[in-house]
Parts: C-alpha cells; sequence; structure tokens
C-alpha cells in the first residue's frame, strides 16, 4: 500500500543517502576506525607519544614487581605493560590503548599514593586509542591503504 510521502527507501534525497550499508566481515576492522594514518610531524609526534608512554608503563612495572607490590597491584601494572609494549609497536593500537586507559584510571582510584601518573597515563592511553597509531606502525602497515602502480603496457 503506497504512502502519500512514499518511504525513505524509494524517496532520492539529495543531501542524505538513506540506504544503509552493511560492513563485511572480511573488512579490516582498524582500516574502519581510521580513514588514513597520519603521516609526516604528525605520525611523528603519535610515534614519540606512544614510545614515552609504552617507556612509561614498562618503568611502572618493573617498579612494581621490584617493590613487592600486591597481587592485584602486580596483575594491573604487567596488564599495562603489556598494553605498553603493543603500543610502542602499534599494533591492535586502539584495543591497547584502551587496556591502557581502564588499567590506569582504575589505579588511579585503587592505589595508595599521588594518582596523577596514573590519570596522565590513562589519558595519553585514551588520546591513543582514538587518534589511532599514525603511519609508522605494524597496524599501518597490515591494514593501511595499499598503493597498486599499474603501467602501461610497451609492447
Amino acid at each position: 500500500m503506497p504512502s502519500i510521502r512514499g518511504s525513505p527507501q524509494t524517496v532520492p534525497s539529495p543531501l542524505i543517502d538513506l540506504e544503509y550499508r552493511k560492513i563485511p566481515l572480511e573488512e579490516p576492522f582498524l582500516r574502519r576506525l581510521f580513514s588514513s594514518f597520519a603521516r609526516g610531524w604528525p605520525g611523528g609526534g603519535l610515534l614519540f607519544i606512544r614510545i614515552v608512554a609504552a617507556t612509561a608503563l614498562l618503568d611502572q612495572a618493573v617498579n612494581a614487581l621490584k617493590r613487592g607490590a600486591s597481587h592485584e597491584s602486580a596483575a594491573l601494572a604487567v596488564l599495562a605493560a603489556s598494553a605498553g609494549l603493543l603500543l610502542l609497536a602499534g599494533l591492535w593500537t586502539p584495543i591497547a590503548g584502551a587496556v591502557v586507559a581502564v588499567v590506569e584510571f582504575w589505579s588511579a582510584f585503587s592505589q595508595p599514593g599521588d594518582p596523577w601518573t596514573y590519570i596522565l597515563l590513562g589519558s595519553i592511553g585514551t588520546a591513543l586509542a582514538l587518534l589511532g597509531p599514525g603511519a609508522w606502525s605494524i597496524d599501518a602497515r597490515i591494514f593501511g591503504w595499499k598503493r597498486i602502480d599499474i603501467r602501461d603496457r610497451q609492447g
């Protein structure tokens, strides 16, 4: 039964495309998150942030294990250090950044002492999860856009 105004599927709109597209499972997940991986100075800045965050997370874990922290603190430190290694390599950066953010914000409220280091590392993890790894990362090599050069046949 046709309606007077029509349905969104039958009425074309020059401003809004109402056709929904299903994402196939074969399409890489990280390519859907980032349209491009930052190159140049922004990519270098993201690499620097990843290096600093990973260094701080590894230092935090080593210090927690050296001072004989509780099992909960040691487990959180090892989890954060593992995510820091993934950040350093630029592998699964959105997931690793989210893990760092959750662990560090949890530590800020559950561990005694100064919470500002945990809050800073949690903020850096959140930023990396949202911004992505940059062009100098394993994620960019695996999931980045590929360039195919097609040459003319010289016959």
